[in-house]
């Protein structure tokens, strides 16, 4: 299966690692550096045009390497589009 990340983004559930809401998750030293270290890494993409509400970690299709995406999507909205599959 697959998830509708927005702005026509799309990754494959299997592939997800966790599902994170931005405001409450990036409060952290360690959330706000590893994500600072993803973007100037260029292992951060965004599919949001507008702020993002969400991020979300999951592997490239190496399966090695771990990626942010983040999104104007809640993580309700996003947890919803995976119909369960996620655990």
């Amino acid at each position: 299966m697959y998830l509708h990340a927005g702005n026509n983004r799309i990754l494959r559930s299997g592939r997800i690692i966790g599902i994170f809401d931005l405001d409450t998750s990036s409060r952290g030293d360690d959330t706000k550096n590893y994500l600072r270290k993803a973007e100037k890494s260029g292992l951060a993409e965004s599919a949001a045009e507008e702020l993002p509400k969400s991020f979300i970690l999951y592997e490239d299709d190496d399966g090695k390497t771990v990626r942010v995406m983040f999104s104007q999507i809640s993580t309700t909205a996003l947890v919803s589009r995976t119909n369960g599959e996620l655990k």
